[in-house]
Order: C-alpha cells, then sequence, then structure tokens
C-alpha cells in the first residue's frame, strides 16, 4: 500500500555559516536566490505551496509541465521558482514582477518566465523519503529525468572535487550570485527545521526584516515612503534593527506605500526603545511584511550598517525572521 501522499509538507530552512571543514562529505549547490516552493504532482495534477502555507499555483503556470514529465507517478519535490535575468544569472529583481501576480496574462509570461530549479525530493509514489540520506534522495530525483523546458535539476557538486568546489565559489563571486547551498551527503529531511546540516555560504551579506513602520519621503519621494523600519524577532519579542532607504524602485515604493497604508496601528510593534530619530515622526504598522536586505555589517549595538533593499518576501513568515549569524 505504501505511504499517503502528504499534502502540506513544511520546507527544510538552512542556517548561515561558511564551508565546512570536512566539505568532502558535502554537496554544494548555486543559492539561486528566488521563491521556495514545493511542488505536488499526482494523477496529472500540479500544486505549489510556499513557505507560509499559501497556494501559489495559479502564479506559476510553468510548472504544470511537471504533470507531464511525470504522467504515471506522484512526487512532492522541494525547489525554487526562478526568473534569469539576460545573461542567465537568477535575479530577483525580475521574479518580483511575478511573484505578486495570482493570474498572469500570456504577455507577462513571455517577458518574465520563470523556470522551477529541483533540488529535493521529500516523497516519491508511495515512499515517503525523509529519513534516505541526501545523496539518495538526489539519485531518486536524478532518475525522475525533470530537466525539460521550464524544468531544471542541476547536479550538485561533491565537495570532494576541491579545485572544481573553489571553482564553483570563485564563479559565483564573479557573476554576483548570492552564494552556495552546502548540503551534508547524508543528512536526512526534516520538514520545517532550520537546521545545520544544510548551510547558506554567502557571498554577501543578506538578512531578513519585518518592516514595522516607515517614515515619509521628501522631495522626490514626497507624499510617499522614504524609508521603511526594520526588525527581527528575538524569541516572540519584535526588536528594531534599523532602517533601510536605499534600493527601491519606484514601483516598488508606490506598492510599499499601498500596502503600508492599511497595516498602520498608533503605537510601535517593537519590543524596547526606538531611538528617537528613528521614532519622531513614525507611521507605525503591524509587522506583517517580510522583506530581505543586503548590508555591510552588524554595529555593536544590534543595527544593520548601510543597509540597501532587496525586495518583499512574502513566502516567508514574519515571525520564522531572526537575525542570521
Amino acid at each position: 500500500m505504501g505511504d499517503p501522499m502528504p499534502d502540506n509538507i513544511q520546507p527544510m530552512l538552512a542556517t548561515t555559516g561558511d564551508l565546512p571543514d570536512d566539505v568532502a562529505r558535502w554537496a554544494l549547490e548555486i543559492k539561486w536566490d528566488g521563491v521556495r516552493a514545493l511542488v505536488y504532482v499526482a494523477d496529472g495534477r500540479v500544486r505549489a505551496v510556499g513557505r507560509r502555507g499559501i497556494d501559489a499555483t495559479s502564479r506559476y503556470p510553468e510548472l504544470q509541465a511537471l504533470a507531464d514529465l511525470l504522467p504515471d507517478q506522484s512526487a512532492v519535490i522541494d525547489g525554487e521558482v526562478v526568473a534569469f535575468d539576460s545573461e542567465g544569472r537568477p535575479s530577483f529583481e525580475r521574479l518580483q514582477q511575478r511573484m505578486h501576480v495570482n493570474r498572469p496574462d500570456a504577455r507577462l509570461i513571455r517577458q518574465v518566465p520563470v523556470h522551477y530549479v529541483a533540488f529535493d525530493l521529500p516523497y516519491l509514489s508511495g515512499h515517503e523519503l525523509y529519513d534516505l540520506p541526501y545523496r539518495d534522495r538526489r539519485a531518486l530525483l536524478d532518475e525522475l529525468e525533470l530537466s525539460a523546458g521550464p524544468i531544471e535539476a542541476p547536479p550538485y557538486l561533491d565537495g570532494a572535487e576541491v579545485e572544481q568546489v573553489r571553482e564553483l565559489r570563485e564563479y559565483t563571486r564573479e557573476q554576483g550570485l548570492e552564494g552556495l547551498i552546502a548540503k551534508r551527503l547524508d543528512s536526512p529531511y526534516r520538514p520545517g527545521r532550520r537546521v545545520d546540516f544544510w548551510l547558506k555560504v554567502k557571498n554577501f551579506r543578506t538578512q531578513e526584516v519585518v518592516v514595522g513602520g516607515w517614515k515619509a519621503g521628501k522631495g522626490r519621494r514626497e507624499g510617499g515612503v522614504g524609508s521603511l523600519l526594520l526588525g527581527v524577532y528575538d524569541g516572540g519579542d519584535l526588536r528594531f534593527v534599523g532602517h533601510v532607504g536605499t534600493g527601491f524602485t519606484d514601483v516598488e515604493l508606490d506598492d510599499l506605500h499601498k500596502q503600508l497604508t492599511f497595516l498602520e496601528r498608533p503605537d510601535s510593534p517593537y519590543v524596547g526603545r526606538v531611538p528617537r530619530e528613528h521614532a519622531r515622526f513614525a507611521n507605525w504598522v503591524d509587522p506583517s511584511l517580510t522583506g530581505e536586505v543586503e548590508f555591510s555589517r552588524w554595529t555593536r549595538d544590534g543595527r544593520l550598517l548601510h543597509a540597501s533593499w532587496r525586495g518583499l518576501r512574502p513566502e516567508i513568515p514574519p515571525e520564522e525572521v531572526r537575525r542570521e549569524s
């Protein structure tokens, strides 16, 4: 009879770290800088679910190609929805044109096509694969031969290939890519957990953040958003970690202003004092918007230095946002 197909797997999450000393025991993949999606395929139907458990099937009709690739099998595939730029590099900026549109029209699909990069296989045709080592899950994924059209399943690099690991790391830096994901070859799949046997090895520093307020703009931005006030969760408490006023497009600023207006509240959502220069004239909001910033470093008092906005991350629940080491 086998194991019934699960219907609500939470993706396993990586911890930020450096390349491990025992890298020969690990697999290396490019960090794709897209939107995480678990895709359920069965009986000719495809359903895509993001990290917040929100159905994303209608947003990415390209994923329907998986039904044709797996006509006689049922599977749950873990991967990333990615948009590529004209140079073939993952572009989160391009993806934002698709990730908020529930039913994209043919014109938008042509202008901003997306690909699904598959990298794990928690379930296959009557078998839960959680306890199977990563190298074995990947072998089963490779046997499905999913690389066709908008679906990709690029191979991982075995960490024992030391010279190739060095070359891959250098390539990601030269191309301006976010970095690598290191996965221990013997690692199980633990749904919903952030584990230390998957590591995000970054080329530049990024941080998920929760928007807790905003300040009005001046000059060209007058009447709209000038900067966002940011926080991360420490246990159950939202702590202020700074602000960001650069990196926005005009379209993003208009969209943020509309969303923030509906979230306004009379008091600060942060636990603890917000410095006067940020609290003065602040518009406080319910902390329900998650985004991401690039920054240079953390200051001694726990603030993000030289933060630049990368975009909203609606697939990430605010309560999961923690300071990355």
